[in-house]
């Protein structure tokens, strides 16, 4: 039994840990890892940087998205376009496309008292987190997709969370997520990886990360398709993508958008 957790474990620190930037083709010099992920897509900027980081290494790569009563669905409505937008600019990657999932988890909205599921301001609490955190929501978020992977012979889960530029959500936390996977793998009596490729990068090399990965075609397509703002707002489209641009969540994707392009600029200028 040691020996069985000792696996898991190491397996989540190894694939937690950022990779050199791949070439900027959607096209990979090696072939891709056989086995099949199922990438967790919100259709905000995180999960669809995600999505093309395992398109980029997995020969079949399947979504999933929860309705969970969040407070907008502005989120959800732009996850049909992302996937469209992938598969019509990326053949390589539209090969390995799989199906879509969308669960409907409104039992989390109901019990959840919070900025994400209710029409409140966005403050912070005594605890020192955020009112838009949603106790269990990642939590139950991979139960589900670890069902689901387990069902249609998936053995990768995809998460867009991260520890470096974020809100302190606990179960967005490294530690977390490496004991969710020993729990989860154990509980299904099969080996199940959580990969967190975005774990330990600011927002500015998330931007990067999806140039290396698809090029501005790609940083383009994320910018304005994808959905981030925690109140809804698509009215504008700022230099960094639509948003209120004052929520905690703009704020962050707007920085991380302007070193990004702030790098590039100083690179071109040598």
């Amino acid at each position: 039994m040691h020996i069985f957790l000792h696996a898991f474990a190491v397996t989540s620190i190894a694939m937690s840990t950022p990779e050199p930037s791949q070439a900027k083709t959607a096209t990979p010099a090696t072939p891709p890892n056989p086995h099949k992920a199922l990438v967790l897509f919100s259709g905000g900027q995180d999960s669809a940087t995600c999505l093309a980081w395992a398109l980029d290494r997995y020969a079949h790569v399947e979504t999933i998205g929860f309705d969970y009563g969040q407070r907008h669905s502005v989120e959800l409505k732009c996850r049909g376009e992302v996937l469209a937008s992938i598969r019509a600019a990326f053949p390589v990657w539209a090969d390995r496309l799989g199906e879509d999932h969308m669960l409907d988890l409104g039992i989390l909205g109901q019990i959840s008292d919070t900025a994400m599921t209710r029409e409140q301001e966005i403050v912070f609490e005594k605890s020192g987190l955020p009112s838009t955190f949603v106790p269990g929501r990642n939590l139950m978020f991979f139960m589900f997709a670890a069902a689901i992977a387990y069902r249609r012979g998936l053995s990768v889960l995809v998460g867009g969370m991260c520890e470096t530029d974020y809100s302190g959500y606990p179960d967005c936390r490294d530690n977390t997520l490496k004991a969710l996977q020993v729990a989860v793998s154990l509980g299904l009596d099969a080996p199940m990886v959580v990969e967190t490729p975005l774990m330990w990068l600011t927002k500015a090399q998330t931007w990067d990360l999806a140039h290396n990965l698809g090029g501005t075609d790609l940083v383009e397509r994320i910018r304005t398709q994808t959905h981030t703002c925690y109140l809804g707002d698509r009215s504008t489209l700022h230099d960094w993508g639509y948003g209120c641009g004052k929520c905690p969540a703009c704020e962050l994707r707007a920085s991380g958008y302007a070193e990004y392009v702030g790098g590039k600029d100083s690179v071109v200028a040598q």
